[in-house]
């Protein structure tokens, strides 16, 4: 019963009201999840909305200086990918035996040509080894160790594993394996009990499952790029991978409809085929972007998939649809005019 009405109320409380603006031409996402004004201080939402503005800048450049809405995805991820604010890059966060697993994907609009790579630790931009495997080799994923040997190869700047220490991020891997320990206590108490339908578990899974940045770029070309880039999910095991680097869940592009990147609860975004959906419903069901986005959304909500999305079309039509408490979100039109959102009632 528990569960039924929380779904319920994920539905009603879905943020329908995505932004329509028009001749947007880029478009950024740096998470989604419990994100509240009361727990904010002045001093870190200003950086949020600062990191948000300058990668908004660096991909705008590209687009005014006639450089390829790839280009533009790939300087705007970069922002976010070095800022230890954001869950990818530099901000990666720990999976259980204490080491970073990133995740990237990438794709054209213009021939549906994607890359992406996985399960990467070495990597200092992950994006940028997605779009090596995207423009210099004839397949879309990588993962692991060969992924790493051929970003190398193709110049992508390597790093060591010590640039992605961080005493915040170890701190919330220590509280989520402390309230996992506490969760299994709780259910051998009480038995074969789902520990998901305990309100206590909420706060454990906001804590463990949301991240990740993402941009899409309309060109002067009138060509679309959409990118995703992750840390993943806080205390992973078993080399898990969420939607970021699969083409159609965690991104998607066509310059006939639009470019997606999501973030949210992956495995949901996986079994929605979000990014992908978006699309579809633009392409045989006629709907606008906004229509759209929000409609997948709502089906994420019923099956409890929690999240958002950014959305934009081939006529710089933008929607950014969430059903979390907030989501940091933005983007720059063809005047270079910015806008920057982070709360559920901006």
């Amino acid at each position: 019963m528990k569960r039924i009405i929380l779904l319920t109320l994920l539905v009603f409380t879905m943020n329908t009201n995505a932004q329509t603006d028009s001749n947007v031409i880029l478009v950024i996402h740096g998470g989604a999840g419990t994100i509240l004004k009361k727990n904010m201080t002045p001093e870190k939402e200003e950086a949020y909305r600062s990191k948000l503005k300058e990668a908004l800048q660096a991909g705008y450049a590209v687009i005014l200086n006639n450089g390829t809405s790839s280009d533009a995805v790939v300087a705007a991820i970069n922002i976010m990918e070095d800022s230890p604010l954001f869950n990818a890059g530099k901000g990666s966060v720990y999976t259980n035996d204490e080491r970073q697993e990133m995740d990237a994907s990438i794709m054209r609009g213009s021939d549906l040509n994607a890359g992406a790579v996985a399960g990467v630790q070495t990597i200092k931009n992950p994006i940028n080894a997605a779009l090596s495997v995207m423009e210099k080799s004839e397949h879309v994923l990588l993962t692991g160790a060969g992924a790493q040997e051929f970003a190398e190869k193709n110049n992508v700047e390597i790093v060591d594993t010590s640039y992605f220490r961080s005493e915040v991020r170890l701190k919330q891997l220590k509280r989520v394996q402390d309230k996992e320990k506490m969760i299994l206590d709780h259910d051998s108490d009480r038995g074969a009990v789902d520990s998901s339908e305990d309100e206590f578990n909420i706060d454990y899974i906001e804590d463990k499952k949301f991240g990740t940045v993402g941009a899409v770029a309309l060109d002067k070309a009138g060509n679309l790029c959409a990118g995703t880039s992750t840390g993943g999910m806080t205390n992973k095991r078993y080399s898990r991978v969420g939607d970021s680097p699969i083409i159609g869940a965690g991104t998607y592009a066509n310059n006939e409809t639009c470019g997606v990147s999501c973030t949210g609860h992956g495995e949901f975004f996986i079994r929605n085929v979000v990014a992908y959906d978006v699309s579809a419903l633009m392409e045989y069901a006629k709907m606008t972007v906004s229509q759209a986005g929000n409609e997948v959304i709502r089906k994420q909500s019923m099956i409890g998939g929690k999240g958002g999305l950014i959305a934009l079309d081939r006529n710089g039509n933008v929607s950014m649809p969430f059903n979390t408490a907030g989501m940091y979100r933005g983007y720059v039109n063809v005047n270079g005019e910015i806008r920057i959102f982070i709360y559920e009632k901006e």
